[in-house]
């Protein structure tokens, strides 16, 4: 059987789907219209999904790391989270919180953990969904749940996150942050409510309100996928207030790829140029910036 070609429109109604409206029934209508039949939208529709199967780059059993389950003290109640040293480590290292997308922590971002702990950092993917239970296996469920969260709430829960990995033992008390779409408007706010921040990444991620951009301490590195038009709405406006206020700051548009396009689980929205390269940039600038 050949390989279902996919189209930007197919592209974009996922993207509709999983961040506006939820609603998988209209998703699969929109996707057999383009498709040209239901048989084709259901070949297409897990390409575009995520596949967790998929998920890691670096084993939960690679030597090079050690990763466990811990629970810490959120701004109301017990946050969750997978935390990930280098297994040869030797004094304390710059920490750095890994924000998950609209699916909760899941094993691509585990994985991501992994991969920044490889890089020489003390690593915490925290679970935003734990004042709701924590992250189910239905990622349907999952973005429910992400949409129900108080936005608040959840940024002061990934201020605690900060002043948890400062005062942690393994820490030297220099913080960073990764967010990946949802994961990525949280940094920007996180960036806003933090003055302990010392490093922020956005993914593709929303951008805060230009009046709060002059709270802002942190040095900041934003990616942004070119084909990414609800988002990229933002960049104007966020570029012109980071100048303004003369922040840390360095934007990064990569063309013609999709929202998402860090993502190695999603066959048709991944870009691994792209990929790459916001990767070789990110690594750079928290060892730079986090010392």
């Amino acid at each position: 059987m050949e390989k279902p070609v996919i189209t930007q429109a197919m592209i974009d109604a996922y993207d509709e789907y999983t961040h506006l409206t939820l609603d998988r029934r209209r998703f699969m209508e929109s996707l057999t219209a383009l498709a040209g039949s239901a048989a084709a939208a259901a070949a297409i529709a897990p390409l575009l999904a995520a596949n967790s199967a998929k998920a890691e780059m670096i084993a939960a059993t690679d030597e090079r790391i050690k990763g466990e389950d811990i629970t810490y003290p959120g701004a109301d109640g017990e946050m969750k989270g997978y935390l990930v040293r280098p297994a040869n480590m030797s004094g304390k290292l710059p920490a750095v919180i890994v924000i998950h997308e609209n699916r909760g922590l899941n094993p691509h971002i585990r994985d991501v953990a992994r991969r920044v702990a490889v890089e020489g950092f003390l690593a915490l993917a925290p679970d935003f969904l734990s004042p709701s239970g924590g992250t189910p296996e239905d990622e349907d469920k999952a973005r429910e749940m992400i949409g129900a969260l108080d936005q608040a709430e959840t940024t002061e829960d990934a201020v605690d996150t900060v002043a948890f990995l400062k005062g942690h033992a393994d820490s030297t008390g220099s913080v960073g942050a990764i967010g990946f779409c949802w994961g990525g408007g949280l940094v920007n706010r996180l960036a806003v409510n933090a003055p302990d921040l010392k490093a922020a990444v956005a993914y593709y991620g929303a951008q805060p309100k230009a009046e709060d951009v002059s709270k802002i301490k942190a040095a900041l590195l934003l990616h942004y996928a070119g084909l990414d038009e609800r988002i990229n709405a933002g960049i104007d406006a966020y570029r012109k207030a980071l100048t303004e206020n003369g922040k840390d700051a360095t934007i990064h548009v990569y063309d013609g790829v999709n929202h998402a396009f860090n993502n190695d689980t999603s066959a048709a929205r991944y870009n691994k140029e792209a990929a790459d390269l916001a990767w070789q940039r990110t690594v750079e600038f928290l060892k730079a910036k986090l010392g």
